[in-house]
Formats: C-alpha cells, sequence, structure tokens
C-alpha cells in the first residue's frame, strides 16, 4: 500500500506541476495577484509530493521490500546499510526521482526566500521552473517509474553494482545533482527575464546566489567523483577524460563564466546578452551530461544506464527548452542593450577576457567529448579522443585564466590603471618566476611542467592575497590586518575560490611532472626500492567481507631502517553480481601519497604488483575543497542572501497593473 501512496504523490505532483506551470504564468502576463500568488503553494506541495515518494522507495531499499522491482534489481539482503540507501541512486530509476526531488526543492525554495524578487519575475520564475518538472515527470512516470512491482517476490536482490558499494559514490551523486539541477534556476530566471524583456542589475544580484550554490555543489560532486576514480579504480589517477566526467565538466566551466558575467550585469549593467545566453548553456550542458549518462551512446565507467531510447527522449527535452530558450533569447535581443561602458584595461575587460577563456575551454571538452559520436554517424568512422588531446588542447586555456586572475581581480571598474599595482605585480611576478626556477633546480632536468604548475600556482594564490591587502586600505599593517577581519564575506570567498584553483593548479601540475611509478612481479617475501622507499611484499591471504571475496596483500614501506607503514591492497570479488573490483592501498600524505595495488597471480608464479608515488595528490581536492568552501562563504554574504532589495507591494492586494 505504502509504494501506491508514493506513486501517487508523483502522479498528482505530476499535475500540480501542470497547474503551477501555466496558471501563474498567464496571471503575469495579465496582472492578476491571485494567479500568482499560486506558484508559491504549488511549488512547495510539489516538493512535499516528491519528498514523500523519495521515501517511501528509501523505505524500501531500506527494508529490502524486494517486490519492488527496483529494489530488486540493485539490492541484496547481506548489503551493508549505507549501500541499501545510496542504491537508491545508483540506477538509471532512482537517479532520476533524485534529480526530481532536487529540481522541486530549488523551486519550492525560490517560493521560500524569494521574498525580494518582484511579483511578476517570481510568478515567471517558478512558472518556467515547473515547466522544467513537468518534462521529467512525464519521463520519469512513462518511461522509468520506480514503482513498478514484481507479481512474484524473489527472496534476495541482484544487489548493487561493486563499484558504487563505497562512500565517495554514496556522496557523489547527491552533490552532482544538485549542481546539475540547481543550474535550472539560473535557466529559469533567464527565460523569465526575456520573457519580460528585462534585464537589469537587480537581476544579476538575483541570478548570482542560485549560479553560486549550483557551481559550489557541482565542485563538491567533481572532486568527489575524482577522489573515488582515484582510489577505488586502481588506476591511480585523478582524471581521464572520461565522458561522463567530460559531462560534468561542461556545465561547471559555464558556471564558474556564468558567475563572473554576473557581476558585470550587477555592478555595471554590461554583459546582458552574454550573461542570458551563459545561464541557457549551462543548463543545457548540464541537460547533455543527463543524456551522456544514461544513454549508451559513449562508453564510460562511470554510466549505470544503457538505454539508446530513453537517452534520445533526454535528447527530445534538451532540444525542447535548450531550443525554445535560444529562440527566446533572438527575439528579445534588442531589449538587453548595455548601458555601462569601460575601457580596454579595466576588470569589465578582464572578466571579459575571463569568460572567453573558460567558454572556449568549455568548447573544447564539448568537442573532444562528442566527436567520436560525430565520425561514427557521419563518416562511420569509430574514433577515440584520449586524453593527449584534451591536455594538450584545454590546458593552455587554463594557463592564460591563470595568468589573467590576478591581474583581473586588482585592477579598477571602468577605467583601470596599471600605475598604481604595477610594482606591486612585479614583485609577485618574480617570485613566481623564482619559484619556478627554483623548482627546476631541485627536479634534477625532469619536465618542465611541474615547474610551470608551481610559477602559475604562486602567481594566483599571491594574486588573491595581493587583493584582499589592497582591499583593506591605507594604513599602518595593524590597522590594515584589523580591517581585513571585517571586510564582506564575498571578497574572503571571491579570494578562497582563487586560491583553491592557484593550489590545484600546483597539485596537479606536480602529480603529473614528478610521479613515481614500479610495475613488476613480486614472489612473497622481497622487497625492492621505488625512489627513497622500500616495499616488501610479505603475505596474500583470503579474506571474506560482508557481501563479498577479498585477495588482500600485506606491504610494509621502510625509509631506511625505519617501518613507516602497513599497506592491504586488496582485489575484491562480489559473487552475487560476478564482478571484481581493485581496492588500491593508499598512504596519505601532505608531501606525497604511496599508492600500491596488488593484481593477479602469475602462472609461473609471484603476483602482479603496482607501486606509485604519488607527490602532492591531495593537494588536488585540497584545492577543491577551498573553492568549494570559497563558495559557501560568498553565499554566506549578506548581500548575495538578501539580493536586491525588495520592490514596494502593488497598491492593491486584487491585482498587478498589466503589462
Amino acid at each position: 500500500m505504502l509504494i501506491e501512496l508514493g506513486h501517487f504523490a508523483l502522479v498528482l505532483a505530476f499535475g500540480i506541476a501542470i497547474v503551477q506551470m501555466i496558471v501563474p504564468m498567464i496571471g503575469a502576463h495579465r496582472g492578476n495577484a491571485s494567479w500568482m500568488a499560486l506558484a508559491e503553494p504549488a511549488a512547495t506541495v510539489q516538493f512535499l509530493l516528491v519528498a514523500f515518494s523519495f521515501a517511501v522507495v528509501t523505505w524500501a531499499f531500506v527494508t529490502s521490500d524486494f517486490s519492488l522491482q527496483l529494489v530488486f534489481a540493485n539490492s541484496h539482503t547481506d548489503k551493508p546499510m549505507i549501500y541499501k540507501i545510496s542504491g537508491v541512486w545508483g540506477n538509471h530509476e532512482g537517479s532520476m526521482l533524485l534529480w526530481m526531488l532536487i529540481l522541486t526543492l530549488f523551486g519550492a525554495c525560490a517560493a521560500w526566500f524569494g521574498d525580494g524578487l518582484p511579483v511578476r519575475l517570481k510568478a515567471r520564475v517558478l512558472a518556467v521552473q515547473a515547466s522544467i518538472a513537468v518534462a521529467f515527470f512525464a519521463f520519469i512516470l512513462f518511461t522509468s517509474n520506480p514503482f513498478l512491482r514484481l507479481e512474484v517476490p524473489p527472496l534476495n536482490g541482484r544487489d548493487l553494482n561493486p563499484l558504487l558499494q563505497d562512500p565517495g559514490l554514496a556522496f557523489h551523486p547527491p552533490f552532482l545533482y544538485l549542481g546539475y539541477v540547481g543550474l535550472s534556476m539560473s535557466f529559469s530566471f533567464a527565460v523569465a527575464a526575456l520573457i519580460e524583456g528585462k534585464v537589469d542589475a537587480a537581476w544579476g544580484r538575483w541570478v548570482r546566489p542560485w549560479t553560486l550554490a549550483a557551481w559550489m555543489f557541482l565542485t563538491i560532486g567533481i572532486a568527489l567523483g575524482s577522489w573515488w576514480a582515484y582510489y577505488e579504480l586502481g588506476w591511480g589517477g585523478f582524471w581521464f577524460w572520461d565522458p561522463v566526467e567530460n559531462a560534468s565538466f561542461m556545465p561547471w566551466l559555464i558556471a564558474a563564466a556564468l558567475l563572473h558575467s554576473a557581476i558585470v550585469v550587477e555592478k555595471r549593467e554590461a554583459l546582458k546578452s552574454w550573461t542570458i545566453l551563459l545561464a541557457i548553456l549551462a543548463f543545457g550542458f548540464s541537460l547533455l551530461g543527463a543524456f551522456i549518462v544514461r544513454s549508451g551512446v559513449l562508453t564510460s565507467v562511470h554510466a549505470f544506464a544503457n538505454d539508446p531510447e530513453r537517452g534520445m527522449l533526454i535528447l527530445i527535452i534538451l532540444a525542447i527548452f535548450l531550443g525554445g530558450a535560444l529562440t527566446l533569447f533572438a527575439a528579445r535581443a534588442g531589449a538587453m542593450e548595455a548601458k555601462g561602458v569601460f575601457s580596454t584595461f579595466s576588470r569589465e575587460s578582464a572578466l571579459v577576457l575571463n569568460n572567453i577563456l573558460l567558454a572556449v575551454s568549455a568548447f573544447v571538452v564539448f568537442l573532444g567529448t562528442i566527436w567520436p559520436l560525430v565520425a561514427e554517424l557521419l563518416f562511420e568512422r569509430t574514433l577515440s579522443v584520449g586524453p593527449a588531446f584534451f591536455e594538450w588542447a584545454f590546458t593552455p586555456f587554463m594557463v592564460l585564466l591563470a595568468i589573467a586572475l590576478p591581474i583581473g581581480s586588482v585592477i579598477a571598474w571602468k577605467r583601470g590603471s596599471i600605475a598604481r599595482i604595477k610594482s606591486l605585480l612585479l614583485s609577485l611576478l618574480g617570485l613566481a618566476i623564482a619559484s619556478g626556477l627554483l623548482a627546476y633546480a631541485v627536479q634534477t632536468g625532469r619536465s618542465s611542467l611541474g615547474p610551470i604548475g608551481v610559477g602559475l600556482a604562486v602567481w594566483v594564490v599571491g594574486g588573491a592575497l595581493l587583493d584582499l591587502w589592497l582591499r583593506s586600505g591605507r594604513g599602518s599593517v595593524a590597522e590594515r590586518i584589523g580591517r581585513l577581519g571585517r571586510l564582506p564575506r564575498g571578497d574572503w570567498g571571491k579570494a578562497l575560490g582563487h586560491i583553491g584553483f592557484g593550489v590545484m593548479i600546483f597539485g596537479v601540475a606536480a602529480m603529473m611532472a614528478w610521479e613515481q611509478e614500479d610495475i613488476r612481479i613480486a614472489d612473497i617475501g622481497d622487497r625492492w626500492a621505488v625512489g627513497q622507499f622500500e616495499f616488501a611484499l610479505d603475505d596474500v591471504r583470503q579474506v571474506q567481507g560482508p557481501n563479498y571475496v577479498t585477495t588482500m596483500a600485506d606491504m610494509t614501506v621502510w625509509r631506511g631502517d625505519r617501518q613507516i607503514a602497513l599497506l592491504n591492497p586488496e582485489k575484491r570479488f562480489y559473487p552475487v553480481a560476478n564482478m571484481p573490483t581493485t581496492e588500491a592501498a593508499i598512504r596519505n600524505g601532505i608531501l606525497r601519497d604511496l599508492y600500491v595495488v596488488i593484481g593477479d597471480p602469475q602462472d609461473a608464479g609471484g603476483w602482479a604488483v603496482r607501486v606509485y608515488l604519488k607527490p602532492f595528490a591531495n593537494w588536488i581536492w585540497g584545492g577543491a575543497i577551498l573553492m568549494a568552501f570559497g563558495g559557501c562563504f560568498s553565499l554566506s554574504d549578506r548581500r548575495l542572501r538578501v539580493g536586491a532589495v525588495a520592490v514596494k507591494p502593488p497598491r492593491s492586494s486584487d491585482a498587478v497593473p498589466a503589462e
């Protein structure tokens, strides 16, 4: 009975979404206050109904109710509780239900916290958000129903994909979806503004918090996915330019450009058309990511659905919303005339350059990701685009972005002057070059990637600190330090975000340039050196896990005469899923990771063993955490939470003047 109630709640939410899509939009056009007011309770009820449906499915997983087809296909009684819960979204149908939960949550938040929005704009935003919900309600109810029953419930389930039975993957999808779906709010604001024919500084202020929240969650989600791939897959890397990885990276790049572009709209009322376009494209790339993950048209270790028919339906949804929004954008182009003017050397120009670099880099990733599919469809050729293409085509734009970032942060709005900051920037440049040269000297003639990364990191981090110092005003050092603590949180958030970017640049460059690798066949009792360390294979044994059998190695690590670690790499086998997984053993450190993988036994005796020394690996995820924390800090700034000054209510409570 509970399952049927969950299904009914989802159907009822679908009906409410249809009403919310139509009535407030007509009310905004006619100036009918009561019709517009319907949007707020509709958004709230819609969210509560979907939350109930999601809770019902979660309860079915927790209690192992195998009468539900979804539970049977993705769970097992022996599975640990955390993976029973994460099994809810570890499949196509459940993940779409999570998508709907987050989509309706953002709509409800706009209703709850949008008191400062003009009445018409708020009604239109909620109506557009409801239209997105209508499309996905139809998709999930007619093609991906999570409430299908089995006539004869089996005694046990088929289990969850073993690769997904990991803490990193338990939290990675929800954060990623909060980012993906969060960008729907930016899209809704953009389309609502186009319908009104009005984009101004207040609109830039209103759209920024939603974009910032989505970008922050997307940053956390991508970092968790990268971290999972690093330790779970046993490849020893943090990024592989996999199609699904790229699917999350493209909207992240566009959202970063949108954040910076919205600042220009807010401060100078310029770049209006470009900002609207970025808001449309950001959500468009999110929908493209949903298509890539679910269609199976591109091979990926991260994909959990392989259904071209349902993938094509998502592609149709993408075409309808993206095509409709771009058509409206073309029709309203004349209403988005820029008011602010600025010189070539100004913060506005720096933000334009920032946008160009981020947008072009996203296009490069898009081209490399989608080209194998295009080649197969148009030229009947099977092609693969590997990491080499992305590294050579993408990296130069990130280098240019890192070079421009500190300069753009410290120059003035409208008309900048280099004279005031010339000496400080030259000092910072000298420090960055010196740091790179020192790294080159210490590394004893290896790749130039490491020194370049060190120099860029010092330049970016130093630029963020310089920006904070300049914002502290004039006076003695003690006075300026005192004023630093009183700076708005948005300034600190911006600095933390840029510092995180610099730290991540250093971590990526250091790990790629200075990594050491050793692959060998080792017998039990063997001891060998890798860099400054010695590794010994002491034993290999079979261990029974809760729902798997594992081959576990005992390996000791020595530095000189001192034992510093005991590592236990594993190769697990999940009998229910009939699938093996690799569990790398990692000794994490600030300066380096010791990374060990045990392979298969060899016919001639011994075991395949891979050992890596990965310098500064954790700085990559530390940088991502700093960026996300910077976004959170900025979001807590009262200027963003309050938004624009609340508009005065209409004189009559019964009606709003018609347009």
